[in-house]
């Protein structure tokens, strides 16, 4: 079974169509990438799976359940989590801090138990930063920890972006344009870490990305958008054959 179904999904905003008719699959530990031009509806359709957007039409499924109506709080208790095309971590707090409160959804402590450290509370926060400090190791951000975040690098940034969504043990990472404004070494330590994620850690991911070179290295499937519609959907090898994704991408002069 599928661990993520999107079924005939449509957003409307006013009289301009984001999504029409939008249906793929994603299956439990795979690596796909929604592609597209520039306003296709990529990252609408991340917020209709992540729960920002709700579709007037259509439904999304994960793990079987319809969670089309769920608020995003209640997908990510679920095991949807997810990073930004803009940067959205705490500037003003540190590295170590960011991660934490990504953990806010693990814990069961109220405000009395959590004030008091005591019993659930410390066990919890042991058990909290013990998750933190692997991540912290897993993604290579040790020297930065404690460092505040709006005094890093633009590269480091997403990076402890990633971190703190992996602070949820997510069971499928949205990752909305991970490499967006990276240079080419950042890119590659991204593109490593996103590959670990899937294949250690058993991951399913979804990505957006407009590296197409990142994309057919790394994805098992890709889903191609083009003005809201899917004009595609199949293995990198598939899609790049495709005459209409050629078409999306090149224009019909280029393209003959």
């Amino acid at each position: 079974m599928a661990l993520l179904e999107i079924a005939h999904l449509s957003l409307r905003f006013g009289g301009v169509s984001a999504l029409n008719d939008v249906s793929f699959s994603v299956e439990p530990g795979a690596l796909s990438a929604i592609i597209g031009p520039n306003g296709a509806g990529k990252t609408s359709l991340l917020n209709c799976i992540s729960g920002v957007y709700r579709p007037q039409k259509g439904t999304v499924r994960f793990d079987g359940a319809d969670v089309t109506h769920l608020r995003p709080a209640a997908r990510t208790r679920l095991g949807i989590a997810r990073t930004f095309q803009n940067i959205a971590l705490f500037k003003g707090m540190t590295v170590l801090d960011n991660l934490l409160i990504g953990r806010h959804c693990h814990q069961k402590t109220g405000v009395l138990g959590g004030g008091l450290y005591y019993g659930l509370g410390e066990r919890e926060e042991i058990r909290d930063r013990a998750r933190i400090e692997e991540i912290i190791d897993f993604l290579e951000i040790e020297p930065v920890r404690k460092q505040v975040v709006h005094t890093l690098a633009y590269g480091l940034q997403k990076r402890v972006e990633l971190a703190r969504a992996l602070a949820l043990e997510p069971r499928l990472l949205l990752l909305d344009e991970p490499m967006a404004g990276m240079n080419a070494e950042e890119k590659e330590d991204m593109a490593r870490f996103i590959l670990d994620i899937n294949e250690e850690r058993g991951t399913t991911i979804v990505m957006i990305e407009h590296d197409m070179g990142v994309v057919m290295d790394l994805s098992h499937r890709v889903v191609v958008l083009n003005f809201g519609q899917k004009i595609a959907d199949g293995t990198p090898e598939e899609v790049q054959r495709s005459r209409e994704v050629q078409l999306a991408y090149l224009g019909g002069e280029a393209a003959a």
